[in-house]
């Protein structure tokens, strides 16, 4: 799930991507409101996390924008301002929940989950394939009823496949989902966690097969119907 953290505050900043990086998540931080709408204009995110005291504005005015502009997508308001009117103009200018700092990081990773699973959002609680079942709210992956360890960008990988099991997802689609706009990607960086994410079910007897479609992407799909690449449109 690719998030955008506007956050002026650097250490606080680090602290939150490196809270939630570690439970799959992939953000994008920025220091300014502007920037951050720059990125908004022509990137896709899943969540916005926004704070209200910025160096160049007003949250809530990046809040009631994103609305005007028909945008949907989730924003949870972090901020140092808890009053009950400071909490009540930021739902009311369209925010979908609000954080008071100082924060726990469990509470916060919980709260990004449960917009995230909300009606029309991105994140549904459990998924299954076959004898393969992920719980994304545990991060847990299990073949035949048993726990397997899976690091985080092999989960990140699988979690995006299995969302579209038995279609082709997009090289493009799955490095955006892996990886932050500021990361310093290698040409085969995707080809490799692939690899490794296969040899992986192989080995745990999972009955999936993760396939390639050359020069479009892969598919995670039942073992029966891994001959049936969808040849239409990858997303």
């Amino acid at each position: 799930m690719r998030v955008l953290l506007a956050e002026d505050n650097p250490r606080l900043a680090s602290l939150i991507a490196e809270g939630l990086e570690a439970e799959g998540f992939v953000l994008e931080r920025f220091g300014s409101l502007s920037a951050a709408r720059e990125s908004v204009a022509v990137d896709r995110y899943d969540l916005f996390l926004i704070d209200l005291g910025m160096p160049d504005g007003d949250g809530i005015d990046f809040v009631r924008a994103v609305r005007r502009a028909g945008n949907t997508t989730p924003i949870l308001v972090i901020t140092a301002r808890n009053g009950l009117g400071d909490r009540v103009g930021g739902l009311d200018s369209g925010a979908d929940d609000y954080l008071v700092k100082p924060f726990d990081m469990p509470e916060l990773a919980a709260r990004c989950r449960a917009l995230l699973r909300r009606p029309g959002a991105c994140l549904g609680t459990t998924l299954n394939v076959e004898n393969l079942d992920f719980d994304t709210i545990a991060r847990e992956v299990r073949i035949s009823g048993q726990v397997i360890h899976v690091p985080p960008r092999e989960c990140a990988l699988l979690e995006r496949l299995m969302r579209r099991a038995g279609h082709v997802v997009s090289k493009a689609s799955l490095e955006d989902t892996m990886y932050a706009l500021s990361s310093e990607v290698s040409p085969n960086a995707l080809e490799a966690v692939v690899s490794r994410l296969r040899r992986r079910l192989v080995a745990e007897k999972a009955r999936v097969v993760l396939h390639t479609a050359h020069g479009i992407g892969y598919m995670l799909a039942p073992a029966a119907q891994a001959g049936q690449v969808e040849r239409g449109a990858p997303r």
